[in-house]
């Protein structure tokens, strides 16, 4: 069997990123190999947790080189409504993931869709994750203005494997780099006179799950789920999704925010 250059071309590429495996460019490097191969717009490296909120190992720089403020939100709290995020904590698993494959039935109605998700990611993503033994996954998550085609995805479905050894073996350079424990994940608990059963289906509809997906996710009836609705509605005196998630976002900046020295 012949190798066509492009095949010869990759695998050299491949042996390259094997050598820079301890750099400090090696993200760098990854997604200028990628984005050589499928076109996308940002890109970000987080190692996921069910006990820590994420780290971000690297980032695509802003356009002004500042700190994303967007992200910043997603640090302090949005993330626990991640589609990845949560998918993550409920059946981690290694390969290639699609936002289609994760996103709930309403996602796109969510106030984190319209308010974060199509604002920085903007129209698709999709996530390389390495599932490790303490229970913990490594994301290599590509941002897209478009949809990613059947093509693109067929051909990163192709490359996945060089990918997810890539980020297995460069985990341990990373986790080096961490001098300092890791920070305890973000309270939850943003109703302080919600039950934990409602805190968990605000929670699922936030991330814009219909009451059918919140009751097979939380094994109870559809018929609870709308029960729980209405107290979570009533004794927060609000009216709307919005309102609820402006809630949920201001206790994530409050959780989040330095507490003053006294």
């Amino acid at each position: 069997m012949t190798m066509s250059l492009e095949d010869i071309a990759w695998h050299r590429s491949v042996g390259q990123m094997i050598d820079a495996l301890d750099q400090t460019n090696f993200w760098t490097q990854l997604v200028r190999l990628l984005e050589h191969y499928v076109p996308f717009d940002s890109w970000v490296v987080l190692l996921f947790s069910s006990e820590h909120k994420p780290l971000v190992f690297a980032e695509c720089p802003g356009q002004d080189g500042s700190p994303d403020q967007l992200f910043q939100d997603y640090l302090n709290g949005l993330y626990l409504l991640d589609p990845f995020y949560i998918a993550s904590r409920e059946h981690s698993r290694t390969g290639l993931l699609r936002l289609a494959e994760v996103a709930p039935e309403h996602f796109e109605l969510t106030e984190y869709y319209q308010r974060y998700f199509r604002l920085n990611v903007v129209a698709d993503e999709i996530q390389f994750n390495s599932h490790q033994p303490d229970g913990r996954t490594l994301c290599l998550s590509l941002g897209s203005r478009q949809r990613f085609d059947r093509e693109q995805i067929a051909l990163l479905s192709l490359i996945q494997p060089w990918v997810l050894s890539l980020l297995r073996q460069r985990l341990p350079y990373e986790l080096k780099q961490v001098s300092t424990p890791e920070p305890p994940e973000l309270n939850d608990e943003w109703g302080t006179h919600l039950t934990a059963r409602e805190l968990d289906v605000g929670r699922l509809m936030l991330s814009g799950c219909s009451s059918k997906e919140i009751a097979r996710k939380l094994d109870i009836s559809v018929e609870t789920v709308k029960v729980h609705k209405k107290h979570i509605y009533r004794k927060l005196g609000i009216k709307s999704q919005s309102e609820l998630f402006s809630i949920f976002l201001q206790a994530q900046k409050d959780q989040g925010a330095p507490h003053p020295v006294s």
